[in-house]
């Protein structure tokens, strides 16, 4: 059964009074909320996604709530909990989405020592996965939705999971997050997008996130192998070119966007040094998301004939 399968005011009774049990990707995890604006979100975000019984083991047990005292009345706020731990100040109770997605993030990037973990985006063509890494403002989180609604199957927005032994990438599709002006370009890019509210006046600017392809939650049990390893560049400026990169530059610029790569130690160099060998490495500078779509599917098309 899927969330979307449940009724608005059944998802509101499950996360006041109880819970909801999510299967995201690898991770089972569990949350609870009494935060008016976050239900019709996350129901709405979310629906696609198997629901869990409840005596099945969770990861992260998240919980977003009001604090005690007069911040549940007056300026109302939201606490982010994991388990019985508040490791961020409060949110303004209207971000309570947004809040979630970046606490979500962060229990990912803290805790998981069982994959090596990057901080790029994720899709594949044909179990061939191409790697998006990327700081904010690089427009990783723009050109992955884009390719996501041309033929390419999300795999993750956020993160690149890779099984240390295998390489093999582990799918976690979950609401692709856009900024400012990204927001209006995948709007305007694919009319079949569908974008949930928009937030303003976050610490990132203007928000809004985008409902995963139901296929691509539908495939999350499916890895893919590493086979592009690209870097992005967004500039107003840039000619739309794709430039090979050397090995040993790749393997820099990668190691500096794992977030695990130096606790992991000679498991994470040997990991890392692995899918530098399997992937064809890039860098690209982009100022139109069309023209770099096209030259992207133009990559992969030559790797299918070869």
């Amino acid at each position: 059964m899927r969330l979307g399968e449940l009724s608005s005011e059944e998802v509101r009774t499950r996360l006041t009074q109880h819970e909801i049990r999510l299967r995201v990707g690898p991770f089972s995890i569990s949350v609870a909320s009494d935060q008016p604006s976050f239900w019709p979100a996350f129901h709405f975000l979310y629906q696609d996604f198997p629901l869990l019984e409840d005596d099945v083991p969770v990861e992260f047990r998240i919980g977003l709530v009001y604090p005690p005292g007069i911040r549940r009345w007056f300026r109302r706020q939201v606490l982010f909990f994991l388990d019985d731990a508040t490791p961020f100040e409060p949110f303004t109770s209207a971000l309570a989405l947004p809040f979630f997605e970046w606490g979500f993030n962060w229990c990912i990037y803290e805790h998981v020592y069982e994959f090596l973990v990057m901080h790029a985006a994720v899709l594949a063509r044909d179990g061939k996965a191409l790697i998006l890494p990327g700081p904010p403002g690089s427009g990783k989180s723009t050109l992955c939705a884009a390719l996501a609604f041309r033929g390419w199957r999300l795999l993750s927005d956020e993160f690149a999971l890779f099984d240390i032994a295998s390489g093999a990438l582990f799918p976690l599709p979950r609401p692709v997050g856009l900024k400012e002006q990204s927001i209006g370009v995948i709007r305007a890019f694919a009319s079949d997008a569908d974008v949930g509210p928009t937030f303003t006046d976050t610490r990132k600017g203007t928000v809004a996130h985008l409902r995963p392809p139901s296929r691509a939650v539908a495939s999350a049990d499916e890895p893919a192998m590493p086979h592009w390893l690209i870097f992005p560049t967004y500039s107003r400026d840039a000619d739309n070119k794709l430039e090979p990169l050397a090995k040993a530059s790749a393997f820099a610029l990668a190691s500096e966007s794992c977030f695990n790569y130096r606790a992991l130690g000679v498991d994470g160099f040997s990991a890392l040094s692995r899918i530098i060998d399997r992937c064809a490495c890039f860098e690209v500078a982009f100022n139109d998301i069309d023209t770099m779509v096209r030259t992207l599917d133009q990559l992969a098309t030559r790797s299918e004939r070869t």
